[in-house]
């Protein structure tokens, strides 16, 4: 017999039989012994295993067995990250269900896992799109929403036609689907948000005590939460009653403002422009900024470009009138969406006013030095002395900061405010494959959720996948057009004058019914896209019989 050879068919399958028969690394219930668990990122079931899936598993089986060897419990479970747009597009180029591709791909997967013989405990094993899973998903998402963490509104969302899906901005390469190369579009659409920015300020805070990770991440973690300090300022608009309020970290500079910039897409601008004239060459401006935001590189700057709104706004010290730009530099989701433009002291300021004529006044002098703004070449954005500025004239930076929001605070112009660079996390991706939102929409109650013995809301099976830009969802009768609570009232369709947007305005009938689908890596994190059904109209008699849900 040559010993040298090492015929590992026979000899690894015979080893794995009989872990799998007598059970080696099941995890049991005992109190006694030190536990220790250990969780890999689950693997999407794209069909095979590959080399980066052998790295990370052979990684954790050797902790796995390592802790075993020091006398742990050790519960070492395997599962799939199963829902997903991806799934739904190999369904179509297949002709088939995405269950019954999701689940074929399991089994294919799962064999070759055991065939390299890991030490999971395959009596553990679970896959996301499995009801008696997403139950809990569901459930932890009315926890969330019943504390306020989870809300719905319209959003803009990267769209790409061919694929007829949503993309996250990182799916967008200059400015094209990462896979098609199809060119991306802005569209407005409904979305479900989870509130992380209620979180902002603790994880700040944890990025002091995470000890040994390198400062180049912990400097990028910073900087993506972004905390600002400042004030928000109000500017009353000339002839109207609406006002203009920015968010600034330079209150100290505000004798120095010479305009008003606002983003292209603020929520509020073609409101305020209703009878300038200026309607639709401001709105046809605002989406030739968002197409070029789209197909920008993270990394580079949009040249500056700017419109004048027709507004003007009432500078809150001085009175002075100062013009309205939609700038494309603006961005309507940090701070207020609008800006207070001082071009002495900010260099995006200072280069918009060159470029337009606009003027620069200096209100700040830094020590030695005496700037005036016709003869700056550019913006001085440094501490100094305030010139220029009224009765804070003569005062440092620092202590002007303080004292000019704490006058707009007494005034009632303005107040002291903390903003974060961090957004909401948008959760809306998928079309139909993902655990359903166990929420309800009424038309005249609001969004209320599903009750918790009623779950889970399962995903129907009966569906034609199609690539048609819209839920298939919205076709089946059975799953959407259901009976009210029991004791409540029969269900009694009634029609919403609301349009919902899915991927075009459609009037919908009664109330609506929110789907979400995953895609995420870990168990109990989703990523989730709205579908919105209608449902019995008749929900609204249970929602005025009861209290509103609390909020936190």
């Amino acid at each position: 017999m040559n010993t040298s050879i090492y015929d590992f068919a026979a000899i690894e399958k015979k080893w794995q039989d009989k872990w799998r028969e007598e059970k080696t690394f099941q995890a049991s219930a005992d109190p006694q012994a030190k536990k220790y668990y250990l969780l890999e990122m689950f693997p999407y079931p794209s069909g095979r295993i590959h080399m980066g899936h052998v790295r990370n598993y052979s990684i954790g089986d050797v902790v796995a067995r390592f802790k075993r060897m020091q006398g742990y419990n050790v519960l070492h479970p395997m599962g799939w990250d199963a829902f997903g747009l991806p799934a739904e597009n190999a369904a179509i180029k297949h002709g088939t269900h995405p269950a019954r591709w999701t689940y074929d791909n399991i089994d294919y997967m799962r064999k070759q896992l055991q065939g390299m013989g890991l030490s999971y405990d395959w009596d553990r094993e679970l896959a996301t799109c499995n009801p008696e899973y997403y139950r809990w998903e569901q459930l932890f998402f009315i926890k969330l929403f019943k504390k306020g963490l989870v809300y719905p509104k319209v959003t803009t969302v990267n769209w790409c036609e061919k694929c007829q899906t949503v993309l996250a901005n990182e799916q967008v390469i200059d400015g094209c689907c990462w896979r098609c190369d199809e060119s991306v579009m802005p569209r407005e659409m409904n979305g479900w948000f989870f509130k992380i920015t209620a979180y902002a300020e603790e994880l700040l805070a944890e990025c002091d005590h995470l000890q040994g990770w390198p400062e180049k991440v912990l400097t990028m973690q910073r900087n993506w939460i972004g905390k600002s300090t400042g004030a928000e300022i109000d500017f009353a608009l000339e002839g109207t009653d609406s006002k203009l309020t920015v968010f600034t970290t330079r209150p100290d500079t505000i004798f120095g403002v010479t305009f008003m910039s606002i983003a292209p897409d603020h929520k509020y601008l073609q409101e305020l422009c209703q009878g300038t004239g200026r309607e639709q060459e401001i709105a046809a401006f605002a989406e030739k900024t968002r197409i070029a935001r789209q197909r920008q590189n993270p990394e580079d700057e949009l040249p500056k470009e700017g419109l004048f709104t027709g507004l003007h706004a009432l500078h809150p010290f001085t009175g002075q009138k100062l013009p309205v730009y939609a700038a494309n530099f603006v961005l309507a989701e940090y701070g207020t969406g609008a800006v207070m433009a001082v071009p002495a002291h900010d260099q995006r300021d200072f280069e918009f006013a060159r470029q337009y004529g606009l003027p620069v006044k200096a209100v700040i002098q830094p020590p030695g030095d005496t700037l005036r703004g016709e003869t700056m070449t550019a913006a001085h954005e440094g501490p100094g002395t305030l010139t220029d500025s009224g009765e804070f004239s003569g005062l440092p930076s620092d202590e002007a900061k303080i004292r000019i929001t704490a006058h707009a605070a007494e005034k009632g112009f303005g107040r002291k405010q903390i903003t974060y660079r961090l957004r909401d996390w948008g959760i809306s991706r998928q079309r139909y494959w993902g655990a359903p939102i166990p929420m309800v929409y009424c038309a005249q109650c609001g969004v209320q959720p599903v009750a918790e013995k009623d779950l889970p809301v399962t995903l129907p099976p009966d569906v034609t996948i199609e690539k048609s830009g819209k839920s298939p969802l919205h076709d089946l009768g059975s799953f959407y057009q259901t009976t009210s609570p029991p004791g409540i009232m029969p269900a009694t369709p009634v029609r919403a004058t609301r349009k919902v947007r899915w991927t075009k305005k459609r009037s919908i009938t009664g109330c609506r019914l929110i789907n979400i689908s995953a895609a995420w890596n870990m168990p109990f994190c989703i990523s989730f896209t709205p579908v919105f059904l209608p449902r019995s109209c008749a929900i609204s008699a249970m929602c005025r019989s009861t209290s509103r849900l609390p909020t936190s």
